[in-house]
């Protein structure tokens, strides 16, 4: 560790440590920082280390400890305030605010000291000629802490009116607390208002927009404005995480997660901070966090899942009822000493209320990983109720309902009438309802059952209905790998029941339910090969021609306008594998229309799958997602989670593929959560949160899309996803955290995904990266390690022979080294080995685009080597010539990188003192802009700038 001498070495030292992440580890570090100051002997070492110490203190776990600073520095103050500098002078009246604040988060301190305080406060501000907006800022936190709320408002009108000044917060530290007492007052709309200037970007700070982003998200669920909510999460969260200090904040998104749906989530954020459960030194957000754990694991228990593991204290395993117990117990026991102190019930009753809020929304996808902690939320498919609480009559006429209408719920239906009437009395009919749902349950391995249905149909005095269980039985049984034997017997069934329909000893809906299963049994040959598509056509179309021989079906028989809808579709089948895609697309139209007039549309979802996937391949990508969104719309609740999955992901691609981008976000976002509720969250879930994250990132919501690509990542296998997934991932992850200003995290990724590329047998991904991480690595102050990457990237530009990016590749090189202080030599060899294979590069364009864009870059390779010389302060004049020169050969396209360039050399002639040079290059840049749009910003900026250099040369 660096010794500390001097001020100047405590300063550095104290610098760096402010950079360091908050925690105890920085403390300490002030605390050994202080410790060196006081042994220089200078009164204004000593008051800096404990500013800084103050200042560590605040922004972490352990506010408590700054009382001792800052009642030093006061002391120091009062007696010698001649060793205080502006600056310090400045800090100590500042950080007064923060005393105000500690003090009332501290429930030992008593509240006539934090009066006697306020006072303290006003007196010394007004003597330093302070305005009194920060204390009546201060008066409003206490008095809106304790719960008197007219004093609050007269405090809060006062806080607005008082002039701002220096030692008022800053403008987003203002709105935040002010949105706070708006949502306090039940003014949620209100309070989103006075954030928007934050939300917005407007005003912003060390802690904001992050305790913004993390109180509005209870208002905006309040309000809802649910989506809006699940991206300030996202959002906000990543904000929050490495601040130590924001435990209140963090509590907040963990409360989100209770009240809308999403328990597994805030799981996972208290499994992340395992010190807030104990940290005391702030007793306040203590308390907040407290509430929050208690309404969570509160909630997890009232799900049945109170006996689950969950995060807790250190020191015992801990289930979501013992943890909601003690977290309410010791949040309570805080409460009150908050009460105690302030001699009101204010925080007792605020944090009862909170532990008791209720779910908000049933269901929020957020797009990252969650596991489910709780059952799906019912649809319409809904089981009939326990027999211990339904008659058995109620029980069959629901369930005779049900089957009647090819409900998907028959069979359980059919099931509990089984459990209720036990052994009891009920009519063969019945017994054979409950038989033939129980074999259709059971899938091929319950081909026998359907006898046991056939005989009790056949004791019903319904041989009709028994030759189509039989019928049923075997097609499970061709299904089951017995094809020869399951032909033979339906050919029998079907000869009995034609001769029973002949002779009106059987209807039309069950000689239609043998004919169908004969013909699935003959598609199934044809589809294996073990029988020509012919007599499977043949045997499909007996099916409408018997049913529409009887006469239309009205819409009251389901079963038999089924009948008819699924042999279209069969036909269908059967029209696509003989390449009549056109025709097939018809017949499963026509299937899908026959379905939805029968009243069962969930039975059409396969078959616009069909017509989506004949659409897609014939170039239709309109009519692809007309039938995709037709198969959710359908389908309603009966589409399994794998399958919401597989349409949400469909659309999401169809509809970025027009330009929808947010759109397509959405579906992506539902496929996320449909995944988790599949139970496949690493394989189909992480394909559909690295698209949403690309979506996001096409949308600017860079802090969301990191957020979920993270997510993607921890799931995304190469040989699972493919390499090429787990790159773009990776790549659209780096170009996020760049833009967030994340250089060196960016390069991270960026240099990962490079890594896979490097195999591929196509190398301009691998260039790209790797350019790309160079460029992260640079932003970062990685010079020497920005350096390699860019070499790197110039080999791999010179193998594809791409001369543009090698000439870029070499000129950020060439920066690099300059910014190294090495000398200008190597920086000028880098920039003059760019103009030489820029220059031969020109000599070989074969086009005039080529030779559009080779001039263009020795153009512009040209203007930065002026530039870096002019930095060097060296003559750089001739390399700007050139470039002027090149800009201009490429006409009215060149036109504002010429004026730049002139402009450039007009600075530079200024500052070697040719006022004439420069003016003459002003005026020229006047000249070209004498006609140009008045409208262009550029045409506006270039003569600004050239009339201030004609000014100051005049």
């Amino acid at each position: 560790m660096t010794e500390i001498t001097d001020l100047a070495a405590l300063r550095r030292a104290m610098a760096e440590n402010a950079e360091r992440p908050e925690g105890p580890a920085r403390n300490a570090r002030a605390e050994q920082l202080l410790a060196a100051a006081e042994g220089l002997n200078v009164p204004l070492t000593v008051i800096e280390a404990l500013g800084h110490q103050l200042s560590v203190y605040n922004y972490s776990s352990e506010k408590d400890k700054m009382f001792v600073p800052f009642a030093r520095l006061l002391r120091l103050w009062d007696e010698r305030p001649g060793d205080f500098d502006a600056y310090e002078t400045h800090s100590l009246h500042w950080v007064f605010k923060w005393m105000s604040a500690g003090m009332l988060d501290q429930p030992h301190i008593p509240l006539a000291s934090i009066e006697k305080w306020l006072g303290e406060m006003e007196r010394r501000y007004r003597l330093a000629g302070y305005s009194e907006r920060a204390v009546r800022g201060a008066e409003f936190s206490v008095a809106a802490h304790i719960g008197d709320l007219a004093r609050a408002e007269r405090a809060y009108a006062a806080w607005l009116a008082a002039d701002r000044d220096e030692m008022a917060d800053c403008h987003a530290c203002e709105l935040y607390g002010q949105g706070l007492w708006q949502v306090e007052r039940g003014r949620d709309a209100a309070a989103l208002t006075a954030w928007r200037p934050v939300l917005e970007g407007e005003f912003s700070c060390a802690h904001e927009p992050h305790s913004v982003l993390a109180a509005s998200l209870v208002p905006l669920l309040r309000l809802g404005r649910v989506e809006e909510s699940r991206a300030h999460h996202l959002r906000g969260l990543r904000l929050v995480r490495p601040m130590e200090s924001m435990r209140a904040a963090y509590a907040e998104h963990v409360e989100f997660c209770a009240l809308s749906g999403n328990e597994a989530r805030g799981l996972e954020l208290l499994a992340e901070r395992p010190a807030y459960f104990t940290d005391t030194g702030h007793p306040r957000s203590r308390l907040d966090f407290l509430a929050v754990v208690t309404l969570l694991t509160g909630r997890l228990t009232e799900l049945g899942l109170g006996d689950e593991p969950v995060p807790g204290p250190a020191g015992r395993a801990w289930t979501a009822r013992d943890l909601a117990a003690h977290a309410r117990t010791e949040a309570l026991a805080l409460a009150e000493r908050f009460d105690a102190r302030n001699g009101t019930s204010y925080v007792g009753d605020r944090t009862r209320a909170r532990m008791a809020r209720r779910p908000l929304v049933d269901r929020l996808p957020l797009g990252v990983r969650t596991s489910r902690t709780a059952p799906a939320a019912p649809s319409a498919a809904t089981s009939p109720a326990p027999a211990a609480e339904t008659s058995l009559p109620a029980l069959l006429a629901e369930a005779h309902r049900l089957a009647d209408t090819l409900r998907p719920e028959a069979v359980d239906a059919w099931a509990a009438v089984a459990r209720a009437a036990g052994d009891g009395e009920l009519a063969p009919a019945d017994r054979a309802l409950i038989a033939d749902h129980e074999a259709m349950s059971r899938g091929p391995e319950g081909a026998e059952l359907f006898e046991r249905a056939a005989e009790l149909y056949a004791a019903a005095g319904d041989p009709g209905e028994a030759l189509a269980a039989r019928a049923r039985g075997a097609y499970f049984r061709a299904l089951r790998g017995e094809p020869d034997t399951a032909l033979a017997r339906v050919t029998g069934l079907s000869e009995e029941v034609r001769a029973l329909y002949a002779a009106e000893a059987t209807g039309v809906r069950q000689t239609a339910s043998v004919l169908m299963s004969r013909a699935r049994i003959l598609m199934h040959r044809a589809r294996t090969g073990a029988g020509p598509a012919r007599d499977a056509e043949a045997a499909v179309r007996e099916v409408p021609a018997l049913v529409e021989g009887h006469g239309t079906p009205d819409e009251g028989d389901a079963r038999l306008v089924a009948r008819v809808a699924e042999s279209w579709g069969m036909l269908a089948e059967l029209a696509g594998a003989a390449g009549d895609g056109a025709g097939a697309a018809e017949l499963l139209r026509r299937a899908v229309a026959e379905y939805v007039r029968a009243g069962v549309p969930w039975c059409a979802v396969e078959y616009e799958v069909q017509v989506a996937a004949l659409a897609e391949e014939a170039g239709d990508r309109e009519e692809a997602e007309r039938a995709l969104r037709a198969a959710l719309e359908h389908g309603g609740p009966y589409v399994e989670p794998a399958g919401q999955v597989q349409l949400h992901l469909r659309i999401a691609e169809l509809t970025a593929g027009r330009g929808e981008v947010a759109a397509a976000a959405e579906h992506a976002l539902q496929a996320t959560h449909w995944a988790d509720q599949a139970g496949e969250s690493g394989t189909s879930g992480a394909w559909a949160r690295q698209r949403l994250g690309g979506y996001l990132l096409r949308q600017g919501r860079c802090a969301e899309a990191a957020e979920v690509l993270e997510s993607a990542l921890a799931d995304l296998r190469a040989e699972t996803h493919g390499d090429g997934a787990v790159v773009q991932a990776r790549w659209w992850l780096g170009d996020c955290l760049e833009e967030l200003g994340e250089h060196r995290a960016a390069a991270e990724q960026r240099l990962l995904a490079a890594d896979i590329a490097r195999h591929w047998p196509e190398q301009r991904d691998h260039a790209t990266l790797a350019h790309l991480a160079a460029d992260s690595l640079g932003s970062a102050g990685l010079v020497a390690e920005a350096d390699r990457a860019y070499a790197r990237a110039g080999e791999l530009w010179r193998a594809l022979g791409d001369t543009r990016l090698l000439v870029r590749s070499l000129r950020a090189r060439a920066w690099l080294a300059l910014r190294e202080d090495a000398g200008t030599a190597e920086a000028e060899g880098l920039m003059a080995e760019a103009v030489e294979v820029c220059e031969e590069a020109l000599e070989d364009a074969a086009d005039s685009r080529a030779l559009g864009g080779l001039t263009r870059e020795l153009a512009q390779t040209h203007r930065q080597f002026g530039d870096l010389l002019a930095q060097a302060g060296g003559p750089g004049g001739v390399h700007f010539e050139r470039a002027i020169a090149l800009f201009g050969s490429l006409g009215p396209a060149g036109l504002h990188d010429r004026t730049a360039a002139e402009l450039a050399a007009a600075e530079l002639a200024t500052e070697l003192g040719h006022p004439e040079e420069a003016a003459a290059r002003a005026r020229v840049v006047l000249a070209a802009y004498e006609n140009a749009d008045e409208t262009d910003g550029t045409v506006r900026t270039r003569r600004a700038e050239a009339a201030r250099l004609l000014g100051t040369t005049e």
